[in-house]
């Protein structure tokens, strides 16, 4: 549980940092190793608590020095302090900014780690460059230093994960990821989730791209084009549907439309790969066979998932819920339609085994998007080494990386400033 320290005079509420707390002392005086026992202390005294007044924490922390220290430290730190100056990330051009600890979680967080561990490891970093007092830190040391602390905070596993996904940055090869799957098992909030996590800005439905062939194209020249998904079969021109078998006809239907958006699609991600950005494309005409097409060795990492949702009732719940998000979407379409959607569903999921393609279960968002994410790890180890001389270069040499060490932070002056 993380301690939320309130400033009533400024109306401001943060987490209490052990960082923030040593090099307050250290500049009060006290030196470091006496200050960073200090700090620990008091942050276990805080374990339990959920805030503390600003007030109360200075209080408690000037007892503490009273008791142990001369006059001239206790006077340094009851004196009102200014905050703890910017830490500047400089890239590998020379382009400097202000630390983010969001922007590093969201690369945690885009190499796989979980929410809470991704928020508890920046935590830890950031807490050791005020420590030792870091004014600026190439981009190149602060990912060695992320991964020294995930290897020891969270495991090996998630180091190499993050190597993967520093390496993929590294190369500056694009991304293109496809998500499929059936009406109302959530592509579209899944790709507008991981878009975020993976700072993806180009996205693509194939629902749009039909829209804007249903423009060009009348109904009646291409009636396939102009129905839903689960719909097309009905427009076929077979004599004897109703002797037929309905899971067959739903899936030639489908084949029927998803070949008239083969070419809009493979367009798309032909595009990003020549502009050599990432692009998530999603919508139900999103097959596994678009990923088996593999590019050159420097092109775009390719990856595809299929979702779904595998019970009934709470594919039902979904579409029900489509209706009440966006009163737009005809709900009573839907669940009239239900056997067909399913059986759509049931084809996908054929397709997507076939083809050796992810499959995603999307019982929670969260869930499924750190899903996507790891398979999207898997892929990238297929293309990368994932070992820190790729990742970082040269620098990375210079550490004893591969050592088992609790005593991840004493690399921390050897990496500030350079």
């Amino acid at each position: 549980m993380k301690t939320i320290v309130h400033n009533s005079r400024e109306n401001t509420r943060i987490p209490f940092l052990r960082g923030i707390l040593t090099r307050s002392l250290i500049d009060a005086g006290v030196p470091f190793d006496e200050a960073f026992e200090l700090a620990t202390m008091v942050r276990k005294e805080l374990g339990h608590r959920a805030t503390v007044t600003q007030e109360e924490l200075r209080q408690r922390v000037l007892k503490k020095l009273e008791s142990g220290f001369e006059g001239s430290i206790v006077q340094a730190y009851r004196q009102p302090l200014a905050g703890p100056g910017r830490i500047l990330v400089v890239s590998r051009t020379g382009a400097r900014s202000a630390f983010s600890r969001g922007r590093l979680e969201r690369f945690l967080q885009a190499s796989g780690l979980r929410t809470a561990d991704a928020e508890d490891v920046t935590a830890k970093v950031f807490d050791q460059l005020l420590i030792n007092g870091a004014e600026t830190i190439s981009t190149t040391s602060l990912g060695l230093l992320t991964y020294l602390c995930l290897r020891h905070e969270v495991g090996r596993k998630a180091a190499r994960r993050f190597l993967l996904w520093s390496e993929f940055q590294r190369s500056e090869r694009p991304l293109a990821l496809m998500i499929g799957g059936a009406v109302g098992t959530g592509k579209s909030s899944l790709a507008t989730e991981v878009a975020h996590r993976l700072e993806i800005v180009r996205t693509q439905s194939t629902d749009m791209l039909r829209e804007v062939m249903r423009t060009m194209i009348p109904q009646h020249l291409l009636p396939v084009l102009h129905v839903s998904s689960f719909e097309a079969w009905e427009t076929l021109p077979i004599n004897d549907k109703k002797t037929r078998d309905h899971d067959q006809l739903v899936a030639e239907g489908f084949r029927a439309q998803a070949q008239l958006l083969e070419v809009p699609s493979k367009a798309v991600l032909q595009r990003a790969e020549q502009e050599n950005v990432s692009v998530i494309l999603e919508g139900v005409h999103v097959l596994p066979s678009m990923a088996s097409t593999t590019s050159a060795s420097e092109g775009a990492i390719r990856v595809h998932v299929t979702m779904a949702v595998l019970q009934s009732s709470a594919l039902k719940s979904r579409l029900r819920g489509r209706g009440t998000q966006s009163p737009r979407r005809h709900t009573r379409k839907y669940l009239e339609h239900f056997d067909s959607i399913w059986s759509l569903q049931s084809f996908l999921l054929s397709e997507a085994d076939c083809h050796d393609s992810a499959i995603v279960t999307n019982d929670e968002l969260e869930k499924a998007t750190h899903q996507v994410i790891v398979t999207i790890n898997r892929e990238l180890s297929r293309h990368f080494e994932g070992s820190p001389a790729q990742a970082f270069g040269p620098m990375a040499s210079e550490f004893e990386l591969e050592q088992e060490t609790d005593d991840w932070p004493r690399f921390v002056p050897g990496l500030i400033g350079q």
